[in-house]
């Protein structure tokens, strides 16, 4: 199957203001892409791209004083599988786990590994090690936390969505991954494009998602807390140890987002799903 995936970003600068902008599906992704997803400025302005240090293809813009509209508009193919499922997958000793997974260890700017330490080893220290862990700290954060995007703070961490018990996708994901964390089991943020192919209506208002992977079996799975099934679709664009390493956008300087739609939909129909919003 293909898949239709892009976005459309207005913002409004008082003055020359410099971004950096994650945005591009990730690199392990490029051999499925038909059309890329090039960066679209209007008005036209260089763009410099780079990949920053969790190997995610960045671009660095000085948006002009005024509107500018930043758009992609991608297809790519996928397999039309769901997520895969492994419960088999086991927990490796910290010792034994490979060096470049032990940053996902640690506490970071969203994931306070030590508030939230004594209350994860209160709740999972006699689940399943390995993937039925994982899975316990999806169920449980699934049901703490009442999805709503009236609950979403820019600002919001991991210990603050646990005890509010209120919040959007990415506080759902950074809750599970801090208290993978806790367990011992390296766990890394996610963020991309979700699509609702095989889901049934009613579909909620289109948005970049947040979801994470963790390192079971000498590989990365991937784990989703808000929805908590296998689905299908998922679209990497950018993974870190939080949302403060894949955020679409830094600015470095006033602005106004006057627009934001995502879309992401099936190319030719099949499965059922949401309807082009286009």
């Amino acid at each position: 199957m293909q898949i239709r995936v892009g976005y459309e970003l207005i913002y409004d600068c008082p003055q020359p203001t410099p971004m950096i902008l994650t945005l591009h599906i990730h690199s392990t992704r490029v051999s499925d892409i038909v059309v890329p997803d090039h960066l679209i400025t209007k008005p036209s302005i260089p763009i410099a791209p780079y990949r920053d240090a969790f190997g995610n293809w960045c671009s660095r813009i000085v948006a002009p004083q005024g509107e500018i509209r930043l758009s992609a508009d991608a297809v790519l193919n996928d397999t039309g599988e769901p997520d895969r499922v492994t419960p088999s997958a086991q927990q490796h000793r910290v010792q034994d786990l490979p060096e470049e997974t032990l940053v996902f260890l640690l506490g970071s700017r969203y994931c306070e590994t030590d508030l939230l330490s004594e209350a994860a080893w209160g709740l999972f220290e006699h689940s399943p090690p390995g993937w039925g862990r994982v899975q316990a700290i999806c169920d449980f954060v699934q049901q703490r936390i009442a999805f709503g995007y009236e609950h979403a703070r820019a600002t919001k961490t991991a210990w603050e969505a646990f005890n509010e018990r209120a919040g959007v996708c990415r506080d759902f994901t950074h809750l599970a991954v801090a208290l993978c964390r806790c367990m011992n089991i390296p766990a890394r943020y996610c963020t991309g494009y979700l699509s609702d192919i095989g889901v049934p209506p009613p579909y909620a208002p289109m948005d970049f998602a947040a979801w994470f992977e963790a390192y079971l079996g000498g590989q990365w799975h991937t784990f989703d807390p808000r929805n908590n099934v296998p689905r299908i679709g998922r679209v990497l664009i950018a993974r870190g140890r939080d949302a403060a390493d894949v955020a679409i956008s830094h600015t470095f300087g006033r602005n106004t987002l006057k627009a934001f739609r995502v879309w992401t939909e099936e190319v030719d129909g099949g499965l059922s799903g949401r309807p082009s919003r286009r």
